[in-house]
């Protein structure tokens, strides 16, 4: 018998990776506006749109739980936020070492969605469970992007 009933933490915890990548490409933007590096806020911006879409795809599966879905982002993505600030400003107008930076959000978006899928296979309903799955697809070409981007500046 399929599972028609989605548990809302579980959701609720990708919808915070993702408002974690927006604010944390919102922080890219500005260090990368800050420091020059004007041709990769195209990118970001386009990263930005893509987790604001996995929200809205998302959110309705909380709703129909009788619960809200967070705008909160988790701990560690205000923290990850705060570091890529100090380490572009430790190492200068590197464009490397922000694409490093973006790479380990991604890492950890990756991670998080892999998790839900893990732990929560009981928990979520076929259709909700595809939809991550889709996402994390869409997220795992984003993150090649980023390497891509990255790879190609010499050290």
């Amino acid at each position: 018998m399929e599972n028609n009933i989605n548990n809302p933490e579980i959701i609720n915890d990708i919808i915070k990776i993702n408002n974690d990548r927006i604010e944390g490409y919102k922080k890219a933007i500005d260090l990368a506006t800050s420091h020059g590096l004007d041709k990769l806020i195209p990118t970001f911006q386009k990263f930005i749109g893509q987790s604001e879409e996995f929200i809205a795809e998302l959110t309705p599966y909380v709703e129909l739980e009788g619960k809200e879905a967070t705008d909160s982002t988790m701990l560690s993505g205000k923290l990850f936020r705060a570091w890529m600030g100090i380490k572009v400003n430790i190492t200068g107008d590197d464009e490397r070492s922000l694409l490093e930076t973006c790479e380990q959000g991604e890492d950890a978006f990756k991670s998080t969605y892999q998790t839900a899928l893990a732990e929560g296979s009981e928990e979520l309903s076929q259709n909700v469970h595809s939809l991550i799955n889709t996402q994390l697809s869409k997220q795992l070409e984003a993150h090649n992007i980023i390497k891509m981007l990255r790879d190609s500046k010499t050290i």
